[in-house]
């Protein structure tokens, strides 16, 4: 399947977008699909990956979180498997297993996260996140109970509730555009990576 929507040259895109995409580039070695996908409407490029940032890398806004970079992406991973993301299922999952470093977790989570091999702390959390995810409308006191004896505060929660709810909108996007994971992210976190000369 090719992506519904073809991505905008990169030169045709305003400055900053290009500026941030090529940073994007640089770090990761290629240009994730995501980016330049989004980049044809820039206004809402730029408030999805302000919101993103906000959420994934919170110390970008001056927020502290006690989820590690690694537990948001199992979020991640999680909820887009229940939303039947390909895309944010294989590429967030190649986060995940670089910053877990662990080469299955992304797969465990993806399909069964209550047997993957993880805390009991992050088991709640990803039950928690796939309440949300799957019928939020259900949330109640006890949800919130059950977390705090793991000890996630209320700004925790609502970092998982967040990032699930972001992530849906992400997936519902990147489904109906036939948005195609990048072929590197197949492979990233399972095999050394190469070392540069």
């Amino acid at each position: 399947m090719t992506a519904r929507y073809p991505a905008p040259n990169l030169d045709s895109l305003p400055p900053d977008l290009q500026e941030r995409i090529l940073q994007i580039q640089e770090k990761a070695g290629f240009i994730p699909n995501v980016f330049l996908g989004f980049a044809r409407r820039p206004a809402e490029w730029r408030a999805f990956f302000a919101y993103h940032d906000a959420l994934m890398e919170p110390e970008s806004v001056g927020r502290s979180s006690s989820l590690t970079k690694g537990e948001r992406e199992m979020i991640v991973t999680t909820t887009s498997a229940a939303n039947q993301c390909l895309y944010c299922v294989v590429a967030h999952g190649a986060i995940l297993r670089i910053y877990e470093k662990k080469p299955f977790v992304a797969d465990q989570v993806a399909v069964n996260h209550r047997k993957a091999d993880i805390t009991p702390r992050q088991r709640a959390m990803l039950d928690f996140a796939m309440k949300v995810c799957q019928r939020s409308h259900e949330v109640e006191d006890a949800d919130f109970d059950a977390l705090h004896a793991h000890g996630f505060d209320d700004e925790d929660i609502w970092d998982i509730a967040a990032i699930t709810a972001f992530f849906g909108l992400s997936n519902r996007m990147a489904s109906f555009a036939g948005m195609q994971p990048n072929p590197e992210f197949y492979l990233m976190g399972r095999v050394p990576r190469e070392k540069k000369a």
